[in-house]
This record gives structure tokens, sequence and C-alpha cells, in this order.
């Protein structure tokens, strides 16, 4: 049950309970008129007086109700407590006072106060009535030696106290209940920061604002390096102990209202509301080097011989648009620091920002058809939308290793962006089968470089990187698709997207097949070259790629590969 449904249900028994406690006091008003009126009970005065006291019973109740919603909390209690009790005190005296059968009616004020106020403050009215009521027997009763009713008042006078001590311990300890699960629920039990069901409800909350506020908001997303080596060498538990290291010193850095999260494993988030990307930038730094600069047991063993973090930052409305860009685009700037260097801070950027200004004509009709094709695949399908932002990342840094000219940097990364556009078209269930696809479902995703060029083909500004996308399941021996092309026979820049898109491949995790190390992928690309790929430029990627992973694996690289 969550929070509000609980709220809503206190409510309505606490409604019952004012209706209550204005309609007993009612009866009693009856029983006076009926014993002071000698006609009967259904005599015209009478039945006038039963319609107008339910009138006021109504009028009182929706006045009452009326106030609760304008009035503070404080008075709001005050007004729960001094009602009830107002109107059992004038019924218990219209009704023979000490010799009244109505002292119950305090009950409802004592279940009232234990309900909705303090254990202390519940306590303190309850011992209030029970005076008041013994007064009235002490006072009002005319003089004897002992008095009968003082007596029997004790006891329900103890009764009061009882009761609400009794009411005001449970609702105490189901409040102090709820409130620990309630922790639970948006508090990550390990390092005592929030979690990722909360990061996306405050994220959504402050998107929502967003829309109306028109201020900046950036998000740093975090993963430690090597952390998966430092759990092998020493176990879970020293694994969780730097966790909450690393969490203290993000929650001393980064003070409300910040938001800290957990997002799983060994990831962290920082949501910044009203931080722009350079007061980001320089927050991720200093987090970075204060983890640098931490003492963890054991470091000294790992292949950076530190435990570190690689961060991601993006922002809000500059980089992402949506929420869901904004974690997408940090992860990815997250990505690259890990990959490229760790230890490291990267900002997000799309590789076709790079092209925004160039001077090549049509550039920028061309981005804008891309950006549009873009956000219609990211909408169908999130795998292929990552698969190809990677491929993207993976082009533009071959593309200066192999010299282009910005005329072939661009056809490239162009080419890359629009390779796998003909998969919005493929049915979503054999995207994302697990089971071997049938002949038929086989042959239509086959058909995805023809899709492609189909729905690019009537933008002039694509036209140059149709081939490219049509060639990229080629192969090298001529075994490949739609064509059967081979060596010379296909675009060079074909072949080298076609080396690019199956390393990655390679190394995600797709539903039908499980990734591949950076190494093992390494190996493939050996071992086909000259059938798959071309193998010249199999061996320069390679070459690209092999120092990258081994700066991720040997344990004597201490600085970061520049290219």
């Amino acid at each position: 049950m969550s929070n509000l449904d609980h709220e809503s249900q206190i409510n309505q028994i606490l409604n019952i309970e004012k209706l209550l406690s204005i309609s007993f006091p009612a009866i009693a008003f009856l029983q006076y008129y009926a014993a002071k009126y000698s006609g009967g009970l259904f005599t015209l005065q009478y039945s006038l007086i039963i319609v107008s006291l339910l009138l006021a019973i109504l009028l009182v109740y929706y006045l009452w109700s009326y106030l609760q919603e304008k009035v503070s909390r404080t008075v709001k209690q005050w007004l729960d407590i001094g009602i009830p009790t107002l109107f059992a005190l004038g019924a218990i005296l219209l009704t023979g006072a000490y010799e009244s059968n109505y002292k119950f009616l305090f009950f409802f004020v004592v279940i009232s106060s234990s309900i909705e106020c303090s254990r202390n403050i519940s306590l303190a009215i309850s011992v209030v009535v029970a005076v008041l009521t013994l007064c009235i027997d002490l006072f009002l009763a005319p003089s004897m030696t002992i008095n009968p009713y003082f007596e029997s008042d004790m006891i329900l006078a103890c009764a009061f106290f009882i009761i609400s001590w009794v009411i005001s311990y449970y609702v105490d300890m189901r409040k102090k209940s709820i409130q620990l699960l309630q922790d639970q629920s948006i508090n990550d039990g390990l390092t005592g920061l929030k979690n990722h069901r909360y990061f996306y409800d405050y994220l959504e909350k402050l998107m929502q604002s967003a829309e109306t506020d028109a201020v900046a908001h950036s998000l740093l997303f975090i993963d430690l390096d090597d952390f998966k080596c430092y759990n092998d060498l020493y176990g879970h538990q020293r694994g969780d102990d730097a966790l909450r290291s690393i969490s203290g010193i993000m929650k001393e850095l980064f003070p409300e209202p910040a938001v800290v999260a957990r997002y799983g494993g060994e990831e962290f988030a920082i949501l910044l509301p009203h931080v722009g990307e350079t007061e980001a930038l320089e927050r991720a730094e200093i987090l970075r080097a204060r983890v640098q600069d931490h003492v963890f047991p054991g470091e000294e063993r790992l292949p950076r011989r530190q435990l570190t973090i690689s961060v991601g930052v993006s922002s809000y409305p500059d980089k992402a648009k949506t929420g869901a860009d904004l974690v997408k685009n940090a992860d990815e700037a997250c990505y690259r620091a890990k990959f490229l260097y760790k230890n490291r801070v990267e900002t997000y950027y799309s590789v076709l920002d790079r092209f925004s200004n160039s001077e090549t004509v049509g550039a920028a009709e061309t981005i804008s058809s891309i950006k549009t094709l873009i956000a219609v695949i990211n909408a169908k399908d999130r795998y292929t939308y990552g698969h190809v932002e990677r491929v993207v990342f993976y082009c533009a840094l071959f593309a200066e290793k192999l010299d282009f000219s910005e005329e072939e940097k661009n056809k490239l990364i162009f080419a890359a962006y629009l390779h796998d556009i003909g998969k919005i078209n493929i049915p979503e269930s054999i995207l994302m089968k697990t089971d071997p696809l049938t002949r038929e479902e086989w042959e239509l995703l086959r058909s995805h470089p023809q899709k492609a060029e189909e729905i690019i083909r009537n933008i002039a500004s694509l036209q140059d990187m149709i081939p490219i996308v049509l060639q990229h399941h080629e192969r090298y021996d001529g075994s490949g698709y739609p064509y059967g092309l081979k060596g010379d026979e296909l675009q060079y820049l074909s072949r080298v997207l076609t080396v690019v898109d199956s390393f990655d491949a390679m190394t995600s995790n797709r539903p039908y097949q499980a990734r591949k190390s950076y190494k093992e992928a390494v190996e493939e690309l050996k071992r086909c070259s000259g059938t798959q790929f071309d193998p010249e430029i199999a061996a320069r990627f390679i070459d690209l790629i092999s120092p990258i992973i081994a700066l991720n694996m040997d344990s004597s690289a201490n600085m970061p590969v520049a290219w």
C-alpha cells in the first residue's frame, strides 16, 4: 500500500470518528428534550427539534471539515480535539453532569488525539479529560462522605489513559514501520544513498518542473574502474567497504539539493538541479581527484595501482531535451571516459555536432536529415540506437587513425549513423527474438540494408551514403549480402564500416548472442581477415583498438594513451 493510500484510509477513519463525536452528543441532547417535554416523542415541536439538530450536526461537520483545509496542521489538531471536547462536555452537563451516562463521549477525544498527535500530547490530553471527568464528580455532586460517582469514574479515568497509551503506542510503531519501509524503498541498503527507483522518480519530477522553469540541470554518471578486479582479489566484503567509502565522498562533496544515487552495482548517478555543464564538469573533476587520492586497502595490486572512477557529464537543455536523453548522454560520456582512458571526466558530445559548422555543401541539411532518422530509430529500438552510437564513436577514432580527408570522414560517420536505419521496418519480435530465426524471419532481417536504402534515397543530401549502407553486410570473399560483392567491388568506406560494425556487435549484449570480450573480438577479427573482412583494414583497426584494450588489462599501464 502506498503512503497516499495509507493517509487516505486514516483520513476516512478520522472523518467517521468526527461525525460520531458530534452525533452521540446529539442523542444526549434529544434525551434532555424528551424528558423536558412531556408531550411525547412525536409532537410537532419535538420533530422540529430533531430536524434542527440534524441540520446543526451537518452544518458543524461541514464547517469543521472546511476549516481543516484552510488552517495549519497544528490548528487542525486543536480543532479535532477542542470540538469533540466541547460537545462531550455539553452533553454531560446537559444530562445530569456527575450523574450523566455520557461521560464515555470523552473517548472520542482520546481516540482522536491518540491517532493524530504525538504520544506525549495524546497522553497529556487523556490526563486532562480524566481530570475533567473527576472534577465534575467532585465539584458538581452534592457533598457526601463517600462519593460513589468519583469512585466509579476513577476506572473510567484510568481507561482513558490506558486506551490513549495503547493507541498512541501502536500508531507510533506503525509510523516508524512505514517510515522504515519508505526509507528502504528509496535508499540503497549498502551505501545509504538514494536508489535506482528514487533517482528516476526525482528525475521525472525535475524534468516536469524544467518545462516551465527553463533552468539548467546536469547529471554525472560514475563508474568505478577495475572494480571487478578489486572484488576478485579481495572478495565482496572488501568491495562493499570501497563502495561505502566512495559513497561517503560523494555525499560530502554533493550535499542537497543534489541527489546522489547508487544506479546499480558499481555505477552511481548524481543529479545537480540548477547546475550548468561548466560547473558540473568542475565538480566532477573534484570528485575524480578525491577518489584518486583516497587510499583503498590493497589497491596497489590493481592494473593501475589505484581504485579510480570514470565520470560522464551531460546537461539539460543544452545536451539533452528529455530525462531519458540526459541519462543516455551521461552514460555514453561515461562509456567514452572508461573505454579510452579511465580515471577521467568526459562531457557528452555527439559526433554530428563536430560537423555542425562544417563548410561542406549540404552539411546542415544532411545533419538535420540524419537527426530525424536517428529519432525514429531511437523510438523503435533502443539496442540498435546504442549500437549505432558506439559504431559512430569507433568510426570517428578510426577515421583519425586512417588520416581520412574531411569529406571521407563525414561520409563514414554519416553512413555509420544510417547503416541500421532499415531495422525500423523490422518487427520488434524478430529483433528481440532469442530463439533461432526461421528462414522467413532471417530473410526479413537480412533485408534491412535495402530497407535503409528505400528510406534515404529520397533525401538528396544522403545519396553518397547509400552504397556504404547497402554494402555494410557484404563480405570480403563475396559470401555476404545483399549482392554478394567482393574485394575491390566493395567501396573502401563500406569495408571500414563492416569491420567496426562487427567489432561492436561482438562486444555488445544482444538478445540472441552473449557478448565477447574485447580480446576475443580482436581474435575473431584476425581469424576472419581475408574472408569476412578486408585484411588491411582489419589489421589497422586492431592496431587502433589493441593499445586501448591493453590499457584496460595490462597491470603495467599507468599513463593514458593519446591519439
